[in-house]
């Protein structure tokens, strides 16, 4: 009765309280007299109310806004995901997006429902929602500046700098005294609409380029150093700019925008010398997210909003507040990491893409409608790339650098991305920019941006010294070579545990190379140094703990599967150790063994079974990141689940074919350099009649007597799974054995699924010809 008493208590409760308002309701009815309620009695106009009523939802201004943002977020999302499977920027992505969802193209093929679902009167919400996630993401800009860099390298930086600004920024004034009496808006004066496409045709993308740079991974080199230093004090140096235009055009004249200036000089001043050593005694005794509160959050959070608000009644943007109450924030590495990782998630996810979307709905590409249009927009993209590519490369010519580096300089620099955008929609809402060279201009942002990946690679292939990933060191070494690749940090810890166990007595004639490719969209530039060293803490830790030496290799990728095969391929090694990669069969015999307890289906699982590269109720417990590693490596490559390994003191191999038969070498370098006890089953009751294994086994046995022997698969049980370290079986096999369902799948210790190296197969078949 006791498992019975809580279900009827709720009935109760429920049952004696429902009864009570219905009586309530019935009751109320007789106070409705002589208050002239009028009840619809026809059902026709009861449907027609809920009709009327539902339409009227759908149109209320939140209901639009929550639609809009839905759809924003997953347009954005797709054309990003598509951008990056090309190589590009997700920015560019975005940015198409935005104009796919503007007149440009859902408003000229459905035009009524673009308008329903963008209706005139709610871009006004859209427009504040967007600038608060621009707010948001300058005060993120503002924070990843590493002020120290810039300090160390402020020389040549400044130099190079200063000139891809100034020599673009002049070229951007020539081009708007021969277009000015054509496509200025009537009213606005020659130096507004100069100073406008000056500093639009000088600004460089600090976040795209960090973005480039991380992804070829240049972070670590001189060059890098060089290109990030400079996008920082160009930055910088842009928005100063940028405020002292936005000044002079809302002045009206250069006379009466000094006062504004003179305002900005002094909030620049109280901000760098009394705001900025308040919050660092503030961040200093908050470096952690226990002590950070949320009183301490506030004070940061109204630093920028104030901050924000200052330069918007000054008259300089609110943008440009944002960023300085970034670069003020507590230069701790920990402190703003926190912040970067509070705010950028909600303003790059949720807020940014609706300023895409926002600066899309402005551009309507159908207005250049004449081939003369045109030839203005590639006059327009030619003085960008020339100003800011040409400026570039011959300021870091001249300071030192080599011609390589400098186009490379000038390629990275000519990057413009979102915060062309900003420039553009900020000269656009002074009213200096008409829609029609709005949208030339939104067009050179775009090619701009895309031609920065190909540029570098045209560069990389006219000087041939593509940049390896892969450290000269580990080249250059002539022993026995494991890689081992890993995302989470605890599973680099038991890879390198496995990895020791094969090599442990090999006295240095080994080495193992720890390799961790991180998603470029997961990083920022100033917190992937602190990430490295989170990401390597544990597999350094471990080698430490086991006496052996780690090499360590990392980089933000933008295709981890293809930069994993290329440093496998060309690093010469002889053994890839990965871990297993997500799997969809939640709840199966196969989920329990791999531990799986969630389902996940990617877009490119989706794509690929569509394309037919990929079934997704076939029996492997591997994604179609990790069978493609597979296929395309030249090396052997082991597949790892880890389930609690400590050492490989016992291992048992299942053998189902004669294609297993080179799993016997790897039981020999367990025997010899970790002293394991091994055992051969013979799952398919083949092997005892096969010569070559028995021959192996008995080389073996002259060795290290006693630590191989050969069973016949009746021998495994529980009490055997459980005396077992580890399991090795070949990539096929495994496959079988899942297929089989055997009963003692479930108790197998840590497996290692070996995958043969291609090039050996076709060696032994040349040899038996």
């Amino acid at each position: 009765m006791g498992k019975y008493r809580n279900s009827f208590f709720y009935v109760s409760i429920i049952g004696a309280f429902s009864a009570l308002m219905y009586f309530l309701i019935l009751q109320g009815k007789e106070l409705e007299a002589g208050r002239n309620i009028q009840v619809s009695e026809s059902n026709s106009s009861q449907w027609e109310e809920f009709v009327d009523s539902m339409a009227h939802n759908i149109t209320h201004p939140l209901a639009i806004l929550l639609a809009q943002i839905v759809t924003i977020i997953l347009v954005a999302r797709i054309f990003g995901w598509i951008s990056k499977k090309i190589g590009q920027p997700t920015v560019i992505g975005e940015i198409i997006a935005g104009i796919v969802l503007g007149p440009s193209l859902l408003g000229w093929a459905f035009p009524e429902f673009s308008l329903a679902l963008f209706p005139v009167e709610s871009l006004g919400n859209l427009q504040f929602l967007s600038q608060i996630g621009l707010i948001l993401f300058m005060f993120v800009i503002g924070m990843e500046l590493d002020l120290k860099v810039l300090r160390n390298k402020a020389h040549d930086a400044v130099v190079i700098s200063h000139a891809s600004i100034i020599v673009p920024f002049a070229l951007g004034i020539g081009l708007a005294y021969f277009i000015y009496t054509s496509f200025a808006p009537i009213g606005v004066e020659f130096s507004s609409f100069g100073l406008f496409l000056g500093i639009a045709m000088s600004i460089t993308a600090f976040p795209v380029l960090a973005r480039i740079v991380q992804e070829r991974g240049l972070q670590k080199t001189r060059l890098g150093t060089v290109v990030i230093t400079c996008a920082a004090a160009d930055d910088i140096t842009a928005w100063c700019l940028l405020a002292a235009v936005i000044a002079i055009v809302k002045a009206g004249s250069f006379v009466s925008s000094l006062y504004v200036i003179g305002l900005a000089i002094a909030y620049v001043f109280v901000m760098v010398k009394v705001i900025r050593p308040f919050l660092k005694r503030i961040g200093d005794l908050h470096t952690s997210r226990e002590n950070l509160s949320k009183p301490i959050v506030a004070i940061f959070f109204l630093t920028l909003i104030i901050s924000a608000y200052a330069t918007e009644v000054i008259g300089i943007h609110a943008l440009f507040g944002a960023f300085m109450a970034g670069a003020i924030m507590p230069e701790n590495t920990k402190f703003r990491n926190i912040f970067i990782e509070k705010v950028e998630d909600v303003s790059l996810v949720l807020l940014l893409p609706l300023f895409f979307v926002y600066t899309g709905l402005r551009t309507e590409i159908g207005l250049l409608n004449d081939p003369y249009l045109w030839k203005v927009t590639g006059m327009i993209i030619l003085v960008a790339v020339v100003g800011k590519f040409v400026g570039s490369a011959i300021a870091a010519r001249f300071v030192g650098q080599n011609w390589k580096d400098s186009l490379t300089i000038g390629a990275l620099m000519n990057t413009r991305g979102l915060m062309e955008l900003v420039v553009l929609n900020i000269g656009y809402d002074l009213g200096v920019l008409t829609p029609e060279i709005f949208a030339m201009m939104v067009i050179m942002a775009l090619v701009t941006t895309f031609m920065t990946g190909p540029a570098l690679d045209l560069i990389n292939w006219a000087f041939r010294s593509k940049p390896s990933l892969i450290p000269q060191e580990i080249i250059q070494q002539s022993n026995y070579r494991i890689l081992i690749s890993f995302g989470h940090p605890e599973r680099g810890r038991s890879l390198v545990r496995l990895a020791h166990s094969m090599i442990r007595k090999l006295n240095g004639n080994a080495s193992i190379t720890a390799m961790h490719l991180s998603p470029v969209d997961e990083l920022n530039y100033f917190n992937q140094a602190a990430y490295e060293r989170e990401s390597f803490a544990p597999v350094i830790h471990e080698a430490q703990k086991l006496h052996q030496k780690v090499t360590t290799l990392f980089k933000a990728s933008s295709d981890i599967e293809t930069d994993i095969i290329e440093v496998a391929n060309k690093g010469n090694y002889d053994l890839l150790l990965m871990g297993v990669g997500q799997s969809i069969f939640e709840g199966s015999l196969l989920g329990k063994v791999l531990g799986f307890t969630t389902k996940i289906i990617s877009p490119d699982r989706i794509l690929n079974q569509v394309t037919g590269k990929e079934n997704l109720f076939e029996n492997l417990p591997f994604d179609e990141r990790t069978r493609s590693i597979i296929r395309t490596c030249q090396l052997p490559v082991g597949v790892w689940i880890d389930k609690g390994f400590k050492q490989a003191d016992r291992i048992f191999i299942p053998l189902f074919s004669q294609k297993d038969d080179f799993l016997v070498q790897f039981a020999q370098k367990w025997i010899n350099n970790s002293g394991a006890q091994v055992t051969l089953i013979d799952a398919a009751g083949q092997v005892k009649s096969r010569p070559e294994i028995k021959e192996a086994i008995r080389a073996i046995e002259h060795v290290a007597p006693h630590h191989i022997q050969l069973r016949n698969q009746d021998f495994i049980n529980k009490d055997f799974l459980k005396t077992q370290d580890l399991m090795v079986i070949s990539f096929k096999s495994w496959k079988k054995l899942v297929e089989s369902k055997s009963d003692w799948l479930e108790d197998i210790p840590s497996v290692l699924i070996l995958a043969e190296k291609k090039a050996e197969k076709i060696k032994v078949a040349e040899a038996s010809e």
